[in-house]
């Protein structure tokens, strides 16, 4: 859709409303208020928009695109602004669905926690929310999961809707007789308002999205990459550490399969001044697309094979369990990566006092009980906080902001 350019002087029409505004500029010092804007949907154009809910307004260069009117003495200007996202209550979401981390950008994310932190309010009441009452969801589940799909399910009925489960798809549903992918998801929909799948094979959600006509949330497609699991990452990084730019984080473990890993070190090249370490054995490193994209994006990296003393630099230890599930038959590789990196009481001791250690679950031995004690341990805190997240993504992709 192009972009308009158009703005008039005095009634302001077509703007977006804010009540009682005062803009003051250095050149013209232009005072108006009711500001009042008609729209509906997704819009390329806006004008004068407010900076904490439009964070994205970019106004065009001064000369042919702007204009400027005299009433009563004020010289008033306005400016172009295109492509801006907005975030105001009644707009609808700027994604159709969620597959991958990248769909992202730092004012989305930003918009999305202020959503999840009104949805932890809710979560607190204990008479819940009726906001989706009405919809249905099906959870479309072809591999194991438990904090996934539970809190996606509780998310669901804490804001009213309903719910379609499957939980072991591969096994129990039509797949095992051989139905594709596509028919299966042209079915589901025809009985729910959203699908959350989960698959082993990676693209998977790419597929399912181009398939259905409603939204489909990618719960962790094979060793692909799992989005909701990193926007509660970030999440709960920012509540954990207080801020997102300038944080050291390192990401330890099964770094070749971990789709928790290569989502959430997409999601950290928004923010500025970023250093990410890679903690692994050798037969499960930080495959090359993640490392070419982060250098691409301007994002520090570094390989090591001492996790003490990478401990001791971050703010951030997020731990990964050895995927056994990932190597097939090749048993003796799973031996050899297993339990090579452990986070113990030893590694707190080098830790410091602000920084959080963080795992996206279940674990194994890769993080002794011994450390569960410790407030350092965010684990089960984040945990806690998907159900903030998937409420929220819920509530945006059903009904808008």
């Amino acid at each position: 859709m192009a972009a308009s350019s158009s703005l008039f002087s005095t009634s302001f029409q077509g703007v977006m409303s804010f009540q009682n505004t005062n803009l003051c500029y250095k050149e013209f010092n232009c005072k108006y208020s009711n500001f009042i804007r008609k729209q509906s949907g997704h819009s390329n154009s806006k004008y004068l928009t407010h900076s904490r809910l439009f964070p994205n307004e970019r106004s065009s260069e001064f000369g042919q695109n702007e204009k400027f009117s005299q009433k009563n003495g004020f010289l008033c200007r306005a400016l172009k602004i295109e492509n801006l996202p907005s975030f105001s209550v009644g707009n609808k979401f700027q994604l159709t669905d969620v597959i991958e981390a990248q769909q992202f950008d730092r004012d989305l994310l930003s918009a999305i926690f202020e959503v999840a932190r009104d949805m932890e309010k809710i979560e607190k009441n204990s008479r819940g929310s009726q906001i989706l009452k009405g919809y249905l969801m099906a959870t479309l589940f072809y591999e194991p999961s438990t904090r996934t799909r539970l809190s996606f399910e509780s998310a669901m009925r804490r804001l009213g809707g309903e719910v379609l489960t499957t939980e072991n798809a591969r096994e129990f549903s039509s797949a095992a007789k051989g139905e594709t992918l596509e028919d299966t998801i042209r079915t589901v929909e025809g009985y729910s308002d959203i699908i959350v799948m989960r698959h082993f094979e990676s693209g998977a959600a790419k597929r399912a999205a181009a398939t259905a006509g409603i939204p489909v949330i990618n719960a962790g497609d094979g060793p692909g990459q799992h989005p909701t699991q990193a926007l509660l990452d970030v999440y709960t990084i920012e509540r954990e550490i207080g801020k997102l730019d300038g944080i050291r984080v390192a990401l330890v473990g099964d770094l070749a399969n971990g789709r928790t890993v290569r989502s959430l070190a997409y999601l950290l090249t928004r923010y500025k001044d970023v250093k990410i370490y890679f903690v692994s054995p050798d037969v499960v490193k930080m495959k090359d697309d993640i490392k070419d994209y982060l250098t691409s994006r301007k994002i520090e990296w570094e390989e090591s094979a001492d996790l003490m003393e990478v401990a001791s630099k971050c703010d951030v230890v997020y731990q990964t369990r050895i995927q056994r599930e990932r190597f097939g038959e090749r048993i003796d590789l799973y031996e050899e990566a297993r339990g090579k990196y452990i986070v113990d009481s030893h590694v707190l001791e080098v830790m410091q006092k602000h920084a959080v250690v963080m795992h996206p679950l279940p674990r194994l031995d890769e993080i002794t009980v011994e450390v569960d004690g410790d407030p350092r341990a965010a684990y089960f805190r984040q945990a806690k906080n998907g159900l903030y997240i998937r409420m929220a993504l819920l509530k945006l992709l059903l009904v808008g902001w």
